[in-house]
């Protein structure tokens, strides 16, 4: 150390410590850590919960869009010309109950149908998943 600047030098006299004293974290520094660990724990749990619901979603969308595949992948196995109109139905995927609905329509040209699948939740209140396709009328 550098004589020149010890505070003993320059009338500075460092307080000594007071051995008494307990040395620790003050009331006032602990409740700060203490609401900076709630407010990390708080936004810690709200991104867990948004991360459930979106996956919860996810395999809800995933499940319905196989249903409006099955739809269509049964027209293409049948091979039947499917007749023009509306059609619903039920269907259950992985445990889950879901309704579809499915217009045929004709196109412009004579040989190809237009199938529109809508796949809703059980209760009918929420389009889940929307598929396209076409049928092409067998050769006889």
């Amino acid at each position: 150390m550098n004589p020149a600047t010890h505070p003993a030098r320059h009338g500075n006299r460092a307080r000594p410590r007071d051995p008494t004293r307990a040395r620790g974290f003050t009331l006032l520094e602990t409740l700060v850590a203490l609401a900076i660990v709630a407010i990390a724990l708080v936004s810690a749990l709200r991104a867990m919960g948004a991360t459930a619901q979106s996956t919860a979603a996810l395999r809800e969308h995933t499940l319905a869009s196989w249903v409006a595949q099955n739809r269509l992948a049964m027209h293409r196995a049948t091979a039947a010309w499917p007749t023009i109109g509306e059609y619903r139905g039920e269907a259950e995927q992985a445990r889950v109950k879901m309704r579809w609905e499915e217009k045929v329509s004709g196109t412009p040209n004579a040989l190809f149908r237009r199938i529109d699948v809508r796949v809703l939740d059980a209760r009918g209140e929420r389009t889940l998943a929307t598929l396209s396709g076409f049928a092409v009328r067998p050769l006889r």
